[in-house]
């Protein structure tokens, strides 16, 4: 496989030389491997773990729970061995030193854990946090969710996706498996599905000491020639001006998904990314630079994937309002009148709002840098750099095997003769 020209990225994708057989060749083998992989993974789901859910044991609905979470993280683990040998890039990370959600610079040194090569292993990020970022390319779960393969969260992602995904045949099966939120989009139907999920995710993870990532893009959608006029127009309704490179984030999700999340986890933190890929002009779109299929199929992936990172303690530095009455052992529902989580007074909506569109200011002004001057980074007066390379590659080669779940089998039968 031969890599692509050094600029090939930089030019839009309908400009770009007719694919040429070698890349329709290595298209197809990633599609052949990828696909295989969410076989392999969907099929150990019915064939091990369905039959634990139907017994009536204690022991068993604790391997299903633990067999879950393997087959997400062997599902993140594909992801990043994706990466690795058909789109190869790297994350480079910038974290927030100055303004809101700021890391000292003795947090940045200690959560990076590095091999005696000085390759990074690991990032001592949150284990139970939101994830938000902005939406440029639909790429952008893919990366975000590499990001927590190096935080160790892999396998306890979780996501919103559209109802009408949930019944695709091996993926939306396995995302069913995984616990993902299948939302109608209907807020007056949502709200409460949305808020009763996660509160007992949270619960859960609070119970079984596992870590809790949820990402979520407040944007909504992706930043394109179609959702730009939305977003403006909205703007116009506020009274407000629009975004240049972002769009408008929406807050409703996002305040619903905290005052869930946060009453049943104490150290619950918000990790902000701002995410931009080198080779998109200004006011270009990402999506006419970047696809999976020319990520993958055509092997033009981004040469670096640049995330800046912001991260706060949510009850004590965002501002999701009065949640003190919530009872972290009861479940929002269609009966539960008056929960917190879900009945927000107007006042606490605005000032939520106004923050949220606050951090999309900043986060937009990064982006500008980012076009200007190649990085997310801002210059510090100590001079101590704080930008972090991290090639998207498996730590062991052993964890190829993971990425296709062949080791799900022997640790269920292994734990279960444990147990009996």
């Amino acid at each position: 496989m031969t890599a692509a020209g050094p600029e090939l990225h930089t030019l839009p994708i309908a400009a770009r030389p007719r694919r040429t057989w070698a890349q329709a060749a290595h298209g197809l083998l990633f599609l052949v491997v990828f696909l295989f992989g969410c076989l392999m993974i969907n099929g150990s789901q019915f064939v091990v773990l369905l039959p634990l859910r139907l017994l009536p044991f204690r022991a068993a609905r604790k391997l299903y729970y633990e067999g879950v979470r393997y087959s997400k993280g062997a599902f993140g683990a594909l992801l990043v061995l994706s990466c690795q040998w058909f789109a190869p890039t790297k994350l480079v990370l910038s974290f927030e030193t100055e303004g809101q959600g700021k890391f000292t610079f003795e947090e940045i040194e200690k959560l990076v854990k590095r091999d005696r090569d000085g390759r990074v292993l690991a990032l001592d990020l949150p284990q139970k946090a939101v994830l938000i970022a902005n939406h440029q390319i639909y790429a952008d779960w893919w990366y975000d969710w590499a990001l927590t393969y190096f935080m160790g969260t892999h396998k306890d992602v979780f996501i919103v996706l559209k109802k009408s995904l949930k019944w695709v045949p091996v993926v939306g099966w396995g995302m069913q498996f995984y616990n993902f939120i299948f939302l109608a989009r209907s807020w007056a139907s949502d709200r409460l599905h949305l808020s009763e999920s996660l509160s007992w995710l949270a619960r859960r993870a609070q119970r079984e000491a596992s870590p809790l990532t949820f990402i979520l893009y407040p944007e909504g959608t992706l930043v394109s020639p179609n959702t730009r006029p939305i977003s403006k127009k909205y703007a116009d309704k506020l009274g407000i001006p629009d975004m240049t490179h972002t769009l408008l984030p929406r807050s409703t999700g996002l305040h619903y998904s905290l005052r869930s999340l946060a009453p049943r986890i104490s150290n619950l933190q918000l990790l902000d990314l701002t995410v931009a890929y080198p080779g998109i002009p200004t006011l270009e779109y990402g999506q006419g630079y970047y696809t999976l299929r020319s990520i993958f199929y055509d092997r033009v992936p981004p040469p670096a994937v640049h995330m800046h990172i912001r991260k706060f303690d949510v009850n004590r530095d965002v501002p999701i309002g009065n949640i003190s009455s919530s009872n972290p052992d009861v479940l929002p529902n269609g009966s539960a009148n008056g929960a917190v989580e879900v009945d927000i007074p107007e006042n606490e909506r605005e000032v939520f709002e106004l923050w949220l569109r606050d951090l999309w200011r900043q986060k937009d002004k990064l982006i500008g840098r980012f076009l200007e001057t190649g990085s997310l980074d801002a210059p510090t007066e100590s001079g101590k750099p704080v930008e972090v390379q991290v090639p998207i590659q498996l730590r062991h080669n052993y964890e190829i095997l993971d990425a296709f779940c062949f080791f799900l089998p022997a640790i269920v039968g292994w734990a279960w003769s444990k147990l009996r």
